[in-house]
């Protein structure tokens, strides 16, 4: 008798590939595995790029430790503060907006320290 024989839990078909964690087992509405804190060196900075976007400038702040729903919270208010669109990617918000400035003096308000990146 194979191994598969005793351990009937082999998948034959499904087309919900991917629907649950490979960390956890939970469903990934679920998972607590993607509730982990961004990444970073406790520093938060906000710097400019234009890089990859036909030369529009957007303002990425990376750093902040929080969790993913709290980070697009945040990036709500700031897109609402700059009047602007933007979005949180890999735990770094991007705005579409070149008011580094505007965006350091809202974040010092909520009691983080952040400073001006790049150029």
């Amino acid at each position: 008798m194979s191994r598969d024989s005793h351990n009937n839990t082999r998948l034959v078909y499904s087309d919900e590939i991917g629907a649950n964690c490979p960390a956890c087992g939970k469903v990934l509405k679920n998972c607590i595995c993607k509730q982990k804190t961004s990444k970073g060196d406790g520093r938060i900075r906000v710097e400019r790029q234009t890089k990859g976007r036909k030369g529009k400038g957007v303002s990425l702040i990376s750093g902040l430790p929080l969790v993913e729903k709290e980070l697009k919270i945040i990036a709500k208010e700031l897109k609402q503060r700059c009047g602007c669109g933007g979005t949180v990617k890999n735990g770094i918000i991007e705005i579409q907006t070149d008011q580094r400035d505007l965006l350091i003096a809202e974040l010092e308000k909520r009691g983080y320290q952040a400073r001006k990146a790049g150029g």
